[in-house]
């Protein structure tokens, strides 16, 4: 998963020597090259600078073992972040084109389905060529219904279905499939309000979870995908797709660090089980090559 991370960091760790402003350079660069963004890293540097400073140790060993508690403690993901997988919930997943946002939707009704929930999915990004196929490709696939309408139609009216379907069939989850151009922010802000509306009139009750969809190999493009959404929707959570390919790992650092948004999941294949929960003691096992 961090394998450019956990090399570089590797190389800065492999001696036991004094760690001077030289060698907090050196972490950072290495930091920044592993898609960290600048001031997530500075924010990082400075709590491990200080820690070491109250700790009376100026080791690079010493140093690692500090950063390594740091990035354990700030990425840990507590098992109430996954309280929705226990209620009935409505989750609404966004993202821009590409991002692999349909395919882990398909994942998280699979992973949901697999757990005993009777998962629905509403084909809301009704704008995007190819989405709502997609979408019902993925449904037969994984054995969940799809409610949608034909292309160009108002995304708050499949929802409005889809929330009938949902009551009718006392299901346990409900995934909205919603659309991320976010080329006009206004536009996707008002849609989302809309959907949102829908779902405070006809199901007030249920337990709400936002989802973005962020490809982890798009480093700084994604940070600010993320922080747009953040500004247009009450984002809970974070999918980090395709980490298992060229993703150099430091990016999820960056999103929880800047934006305090907890990754949830990550995509690790094409396989329709290769969705999984974040796990941070994985995370830091990798970087710090610890297995």
């Amino acid at each position: 998963m961090a394998n450019f991370f956990t090399k570089i960091l590797n190389n800065i760790f492999q001696s036991n020597e004094v760690a001077d402003e030289a060698f907090y350079e050196e972490l950072e660069e290495a930091m920044i090259l592993s898609d960290v963004s600048y001031s997530s890293c500075m924010r990082i540097i400075d709590a491990v600078k200080h820690e070491a400073n109250q700790r009376g140790v100026n080791l690079t060993r010493d140093v690692q073992k500090i950063l390594k508690d740091y990035i354990l403690d700030l990425m840990m993901v507590e098992e109430g972040y996954y309280a929705f997988e226990q209620e009935k919930s409505i989750i609404s997943v966004i993202g821009v084109n590409g991002v692999g946002k349909t395919t882990s939707i398909g994942k998280l009704a699979y992973h949901l389905k697999k757990k005993g929930k009777k998962v629905i999915l509403a084909a809301a990004d009704t704008f995007r060529a190819g989405a709502i196929e997609q979408l019902v490709e993925w449904g037969n696939r994984v054995g969940v219904d799809v409610i949608h309408q034909k292309e160009g139609s108002d995304p708050a009216a499949v929802v409005f279905d889809a929330l009938q379907s949902f009551k009718a069939k006392n299901a346990d989850v409900l995934i909205i499939d919603t659309a991320g151009r976010l080329h006009n922010k206004k536009n996707l802000m008002q849609e989302l309000g809309k959907i949102n509306r829908i779902i405070d009139r006809e199901f007030a009750e249920g337990y709400r979870e936002t989802l973005v969809v962020l490809d982890a190999t798009t480093g700084q493009n994604a940070m600010s995908q993320a922080k747009l959404f953040k500004e247009c929707s009450q984002v809970t959570g974070v999918i980090l797709s395709k980490m298992d390919s060229t993703a150099k790992g430091g990016m999820a650092l960056s999103i929880q660090a800047e934006l305090g948004l907890p990754v949830k999941y990550m995509g690790t294949g094409e396989k329709v089980e290769n969705l999984q929960r974040f796990d941070a003691k994985r995370y830091v096992e990798d970087i710090f090559d610890l297995h």
